[in-house]
């Protein structure tokens, strides 16, 4: 069986700046780190909520990424660590799961996948390929966006 390390919410919002200001302001959380695109849209942001972390993003409407706002969206996705992203999306697609973004690997030290469960809800399985803090995240995310 595939161990499952940790479990987070992952918040995908209209204005995640916004968010931010609210989740630290009412209910205390501390931002661990950001990565942001130079335009300022916000691709994830880890807040420290009491024993837990919350991961929020801004909308990413080419990727289908909405908030909970947009006509047929939900605005989460739990997120979940594992062994191994590719048995553990093989088992779920088999057990009647729909891929919706094939697993590979990603800039952040991660390889992860996307499935919708049969019940609607969306989950990124993913697994370290490798440490990689988050100034090098940053540095990365950058080169991305600008295609280097």
């Amino acid at each position: 069986m595939n161990g499952i390390h940790e479990v987070f919410p992952y918040l995908r919002v209209k204005d995640a700046k916004a968010a931010i200001a609210f989740y630290t302001g009412v209910f205390g959380a501390s931002e661990k780190f950001r990565l942001s695109e130079p335009s300022g849209r916000i691709g994830h942001v880890e807040l420290e909520l009491g024993n837990s972390v919350l991961m929020l993003s801004d909308e990413f409407p080419e990727y289908d990424c909405l908030g909970p706002q947009a006509p047929g969206a939900t605005g989460l996705v739990i997120h979940l660590h594992c062994d191994n992203c590719d048995e553990l999306a093989a088992r779920a697609v088999g057990a009647g799961a729909v891929m919706i973004r094939e697993p590979s690997d990603a800039f952040y030290g991660e390889r992860s996948c996307t499935i919708r469960d049969p019940f609607g809800h969306e989950w990124m399985l993913g697994h370290q390929i490798e440490d990689v803090d988050p100034a090098e995240m940053q540095r990365r995310y950058t080169a991305l966006l600008e295609g280097s």
